[in-house]
């Protein structure tokens, strides 16, 4: 009886979300990208390949992690618009399939009260939306969760060839330059998992944990299955090209109203734990010279500031989704990371790779002095 119990919330969870519809959904809304001939198509993939390749040896000697020098537990991946939104549904149903699951055996009536079928299409419908946006937007993006529905141990490193070319386009910089830049951000992401193997889980339990608060608080199945999916989205936007690779906006975020005290704590965990990722790979990115990226200075300066021009429909889409929070997570780990490697240098900072104690907090990210002390260095 028990097993047929959990069988029946297992294909009820599977309802919840239509994750093929959301895939489809964004393949149907997100633009092509630039206008190429298939010459041209082949010649951008085999560059970025590699460029992506390359840049693996300036990881390595810019943060003296060894993890660089065997990353075949990962792949690498060029794609379109429409293969990042359906590879990020199928990472988010790995992620979120557990949450629906527990939320079908511990809340049985709020499932059954509600049609699970139009409650699944319409979830996948906002999900793939928000995927549109986003795929029209991410440059690359290190998925460490990607093997999770395989029984795997690897993630995967997208790039979007799209984005990336008409980034390069409209900010009139050298493309090899360019491409070599954004790959340094995304290899430095894969290299920190590859460090830090303990780091996934430890990401992992610590989204289920809060998902599975957040969605028991929740007044109703649809508002917890589609805040949750829409957050997990914007958490997972990758090298957005907006940015200085997920936090809510604490304002317009609903899920700020549904926070007790654990769930304010293991958010701002996470937080931390983000802005360290994302700092890191900006610190990689920037630190590189003119010998090795000879226009740095010059992408780094229009890529900030092509922000400004946004239109009010756009930057309200982006405030909604946790954007304009992400481009702080980049400034806030950046200056982190800069303040330690400054007073302890880069193999001191590399013991936040260890363990999962060694990971800094909130408060630590805005006070780098207080993790050095903590870490006894």
């Amino acid at each position: 009886m028990e097993s047929n119990q959990q069988h029946l919330s297992t294909s009820t969870a599977a309802q919840l979300v239509n994750w093929d519809f959301a895939a489809a959904t964004a393949a149907t809304l997100v633009p092509p990208g630039p206008k190429m001939s298939r010459r041209e198509i082949q010649a951008a993939v085999a560059d970025l390949r590699r460029l992506a390749d390359e840049s693996v040896s300036h990881v390595h000697r810019i943060t003296g992690l060894d993890a660089a020098e065997n990353l075949r537990d990962s792949q690498v991946l060029i794609v379109d618009r429409a293969s990042w939104a359906k590879a990020n549904s199928q990472s988010f149903a790995a992620l979120m399939n557990p949450m629906l699951q527990h939320l079908a055996e511990t809340r049985p009536d709020a499932v059954k009260a509600t049609n699970t079928a139009v409650a699944g299409t319409v979830t996948g419908a906002e999900l793939g939306a928000v995927l549109a946006f986003l795929a029209s937007k991410v440059l690359g993006q290190y998925d460490p969760f990607a093997a999770l529905a395989a029984g795997r141990t690897g993630g995967r490193l997208l790039l979007v060839a799209p984005n990336i070319i008409s980034t390069e386009q409209e900010l009139n910089v050298e493309p090899a330059d360019f491409r070599l830049w954004v790959c340094l951000h995304e290899q430095t992401h894969r290299v920190q998992f590859a460090a830090a193997p303990w780091l996934r889980d430890h990401l992992l339990d610590q989204i289920r944990l809060l998902s599975t608060g957040l969605m028991d608080k929740a007044q109703s199945l649809p508002e917890r299955i589609s805040s949750m999916a829409k957050q997990l989205s914007a958490a997972a936007g990758g090298r957005e090209e907006s940015t200085g690779n997920g936090v809510p906006d604490r304002q317009l975020d609903v899920l700020t109203l549904l926070q007790d005290p654990a769930d304010k704590a293991r958010l701002s965990h996470i937080t931390a734990v983000m802005s360290l990722l994302e700092g890191h790979a900006n610190v990689v990115m920037d630190t590189v010279d003119a010998s090795i990226i000879p226009s740095v200075k010059t992408i780094r300066r229009r890529f900030n500031d092509r922000g400004v021009n946004r239109g009010w429909l756009d930057k309200f889409f982006r405030r909604v989704m946790g954007l304009d929070a992400k481009m702080r997570q980049y400034a806030d780990g950046s200056k982190f990371v800069r303040g330690v490697v400054d007073k302890v240098g880069m193999a001191g900072f590399n013991r936040v790779w260890e363990q999962a104690e060694n990971l800094p907090t909130e408060p630590e990210i805005h006070n780098p002095d207080l993790w050095i002390k903590r870490m006894g260095l």
